[in-house]
């Protein structure tokens, strides 16, 4: 049974199925707009996600062909997967911020060999171990209809998102507010009318992956295989430097709701926020402790703290895990509190 729940104020989330992810679902939003229906993120591209979707958009009294246009709040294949599809059902517009879409572009364009390729070669560079690194190598031999790859063929978006612009929803203010750090155009969207059960607060905020009520999202670093190498040619990123800047960003708007892409609705942002401010405060000083001996990006991703003793997490995960490793280092050389050791190869890391 598609689970569609009413949030008032002509506002409608759809939970849609992740295949095989501990996730679960991801909430996208329907938004009644005098133009007609507008979609805040899409779902993953599979089959039973598209049914789901689908039926959810019925059961909220109208149909996928009646869909005016589709916000994405980030490129990643569970908010992002199913726009194709609905923009061929309805001709609905596409929107998303700049920087994410320029990933768009760049996914397209690469054959995922190049992928394994990159991501073979930034583990191996990380420290991480022969075993863990030989399957990347061995995958593209494999491939067989790499276009059917989860988020290798993602859909171009038409429109762009401009930070702190209203979205052209006729009858809604919708604006964006523009959350690097989960990816590089990462918006979240603040429905600037006033709550519909008058809940204290300046609107709702559509939150996507950037503020979640009880999990900390992903930050890993920006590169892909077109632009790791090349950073170099200006100031290096730091995701976790923008991720904490936009917290803060958004727990100043204080909104009355906050609508995110996973979990639950929630109250109280800027508590939450504080919440997050902290823990990654005390993330950055405990690794600061591990630091006090040399350790490359994968040693040090094996001795944090996760969800789960690092013996048990699965193989995907453990190049997630040693990505945010790498940002909170970033983090950490940015701040002038960590600096690589000159020749270590692979590249370790020490406190200071």
């Amino acid at each position: 049974m598609t689970q569609v729940t009413d949030h008032g104020g002509g506002v409608r989330s759809i939970s849609v199925p992740i295949p095989d992810n501990p996730l679960g679902h991801t909430l996208v939003y329907l938004v009644d707009t005098d133009a007609g229906p507008v979609l805040v993120d899409t779902g993953w591209d599979d089959p039973a996600s598209w049914d789901t979707l689908a039926e959810g958009i019925t059961g909220c009294g109208t149909s996928v062909a009646e869909i005016h246009g589709v916000v994405i709040t980030h490129h990643h294949p569970d908010h992002h997967g199913l726009s194709g599809r609905v923009r061929e059902a309805s001709g609905a517009w596409i929107a998303m911020h700049a920087a994410d879409a320029a990933i768009v572009r760049r996914t397209r364009e690469t054959r995922p060999e190049g992928w394994f390729a990159y991501m073979a070669a930034k583990l191996e560079a990380s420290g991480a171990p022969e075993e863990h690194v030989a399957p990347l190598r061995e995958a593209p031999r494999s491939l067989r209809r790499p276009s059917t790859l989860p988020g290798f063929s993602p859909a171009l978006p038409d429109r762009e998102i401009v930070p702190g612009e209203l979205l052209p929803l006729p009858g809604r203010r919708l604006r964006a507010v523009w959350t690097p750090g989960h990816t590089p155009g990462h918006v979240c969207l603040h429905l600037e009318e006033a709550h519909p059960d008058r809940l204290p607060g300046n609107g709702r905020l559509f939150s996507g992956d950037h503020l979640l009520p009880r999990i900390t999202p992903h930050i890993g670093l920006y590169e892909d295989p077109d632009t790791h190498g090349i950073e170099g040619l200006g100031e290096i990123a730091d995701p976790l430097g923008d991720y904490l800047d936009s917290l803060e960003r958004v727990g100043r708007l204080a909104p009355a709701e906050v609508l995110p892409a996973h979990q639950h609705v929630f109250t109280d942002a800027p508590s939450r926020v504080a919440e997050l401010l902290a823990h990654h405060k005390e993330r950055l000083t405990g690794l600061l402790t591990l630091l006090s001996v040399p350790l490359t990006p994968w040693q040090l991703a094996e001795r944090m703290e996760w969800n789960r003793p690092w013996a048990d997490i699965p193989y995907g995960s453990r190049n997630i895990a040693v990505s945010e490793a790498e940002a909170h280092i970033r983090r950490l050389v940015k701040l002038g509190r960590a600096e690589a050791v000159t020749g270590s190869d692979p590249v370790t890391y020490t406190a200071v």
